[in-house]
């Protein structure tokens, strides 16, 4: 079982990652927000890729589920920190931090093409 104090101290321990107040959440972001965290530290959200949420959401469905709209259909997954290991919860982190990583020059020209 783990909570919002544990997941602060994985996901700033992650390179580049920086926090900061989002709405009533705290965002965590390295080039683009990729986690927030409910200000009771029970949640957070989870920048996932839909098929990384079909899987997460599959395999521990008493920790994570789909946001419940269109933030949900591109990935973002709602975590209950509760339902997790300090594993469960490292993977999940991430696999979130990577997507939010800045993407490498040659790609963003390759990109723009």
């Amino acid at each position: 079982m783990t909570n919002g104090t544990t997941l602060r101290r994985m996901a700033l321990a992650l390179e580049g990652t920086t926090a900061a107040p989002h709405f009533d959440r705290t965002a965590f972001k390295v080039a683009r927000t990729y986690l927030t965290l409910a200000a009771d530290g029970l949640s957070a959200n989870f920048r996932f890729m839909p098929d990384e949420q079909a899987l997460k959401c599959m395999l521990l469905p008493a920790a994570f589920s789909p946001v419940p709209n269109a933030w949900g259909a591109q990935g973002w997954t709602t975590g209950l920190l509760a339902a997790m290991t300090d594993d469960d919860l490292k993977a999940a982190l991430e696999t979130a931090w990577q997507h939010a990583r800045p993407r490498p020059k040659a790609a963003q020209k390759t990109k723009a093409k």
